[in-house]
């Protein structure tokens, strides 16, 4: 048994330090793209929000008029990030190099979420393909590395959350890492309620330790603004519906068939929240449901948002990437390389928000892989058992078991 454990071990550490490697080639090359390339108009908006704060502060910036700029509608910590970056700059480093950094960093940390995440749940050949699939991204390479927004940051916080409710059980954590991740970018609020369900069925105590660590930290960041700013935070951050671009999903596709300006305005005005409540009440079903798999409930509630959004941008692309390499690596690969693809078309255009014809098909077709990347992941969260995965690597060992490689699956089975 000694001889075993050791043999899983050392694959599991080498495993391990393959994806650490790939990882860290993957963040260099963002890096490098973000030292050396211009960006998109986000860079130079987020060096305009930065100065901005520097003057108002990160409280006051939500009430003020910023001519020449559009809403700020971050929210609280990502205020503080742009004031350190804002500071960094000083020392000499490019403001447009700096604004680039945490996505890039954050892929870093989720190429090895994933694995860990994955490593769980399949075979360590499959881990190992899924970590450097997020490394290797063509979307989060584009997105993270030539974009720069928070995205990436808060999708990561998000499925660290869930990892370290359902795989770790370390509930106070993973209610800190929740508010984080809405901390940075609101879009992962659609997730909240599933990591609630979870830590309401890991028990009473587990939930008053998730609990106090996701209000400990919204109180910390959201509080001050909450109290000196509450309408325009309201305005700015809660209500934004993104912009009215017809670029992508349900509205592009309305358009494309001539339906009524009327119900284009409505789905992309109040009727927003709906598609937002199907996001939710999908990933509180399966995450009562299939508890253990929470990662993916997480993927896949991410996933449906971007399938139903109404807004287009390319850095949104952003909420399934890593996402979707928990649920599988084929799945994962099919989304990153066609809209990785497609990202790497459209930073090439005029614009950003300027698609064009091949880069708008592209798109389509995206979306179309996008929505059976989630069937298909909707499928192995309810043929998974709903028993919770073991707690730690030695607790996969307790059992002896052959050092031979276990024949590759899916990443939630």
């Amino acid at each position: 048994m000694g001889i075993r454990m050791r043999c899983e071990t050392w694959d599991v550490r080498r495993a391990r330090a393959v994806v650490l490697i790939a990882a860290a080639a993957g963040l260099l090359t963002r890096m490098l793209i973000a030292a050396n390339m211009p960006g998109p108009a986000d860079v130079r908006i987020f060096q305009g929000f930065a100065d901005a704060i520097v003057r108002y502060g990160p409280i006051r910036i939500y009430e003020q008029p910023l001519p020449g700029l559009p809403v700020y509608n971050h929210p609280p910590l990502a205020g503080w990030m742009l004031l350190g970056l804002h500071e960094l700059s000083g020392l000499g480093i490019p403001f447009g190099t700096l604004i680039r950094s945490p996505a890039s960093i954050a892929d870093f940390f989720c190429a090895l979420l994933v694995f860990e995440i994955v490593r769980r749940r399949s075979s360590a050949g499959t881990a190992v393909a899924c970590g450097v699939g997020v490394a290797v991204s063509p979307v989060l390479i584009a997105t993270s590395g030539y974009h720069g927004n928070t995205d990436a940051v808060a999708i990561t916080f998000a499925l660290a959350a869930a990892h370290l409710l359902a795989d770790r059980k370390s509930p106070l954590a993973a209610g800190v890492c929740a508010a984080l991740s809405i901390s940075v970018k609101f879009v992962p609020v659609v997730v909240i309620p599933a990591l609630f369900v979870v830590a309401l069925r890991s028990g009473r105590p587990a939930l008053i330790r998730f609990t106090a660590g996701f209000t400990a930290l919204v109180a910390l960041v959201w509080g001050p603004v909450l109290v000196t700013v509450p309408q325009s935070l309201k305005e700015n951050v809660l209500e934004y519906a993104g912009g009215s671009y017809r670029l992508w999903g349900l509205v592009r596709f309305a358009d494309g068939l001539g339906l009524p300006q009327s119900f284009i305005t409505f789905i992309q005005g109040e009727g927003h929240f709906l598609f937002v409540l199907v996001c939710v009440a999908a990933g509180v079903w399966l995450a009562w449901l299939r508890p253990a798999q929470l990662p993916g409930v997480v993927a896949v509630t991410m996933g449906l948002l971007l399938l139903l959004s109404t807004a287009s941008a390319l850095q949104y692309l952003t909420w399934a990437a890593a996402g979707l390499f928990v649920i599988g690596f084929w799945e994962g690969t099919a989304y990153s390389c066609l809209l990785g693809l497609t990202a790497v078309l459209g930073y090439q255009g005029r614009s950003a928000v300027r698609w064009s014809e091949t880069v708008l098909h592209l798109g389509e077709a995206g979306w179309f892989v996008l929505a059976a990347c989630l069937v298909s992941a909707v499928r192995k969260i309810l043929a998974a058992q709903s028993a919770a995965p073991p707690q730690s690597p030695a607790e996969r060992t307790s059992v002896p078991a052959p050092c031979t490689p276990r024949p590759t699956g899916s990443s939630v089975n």
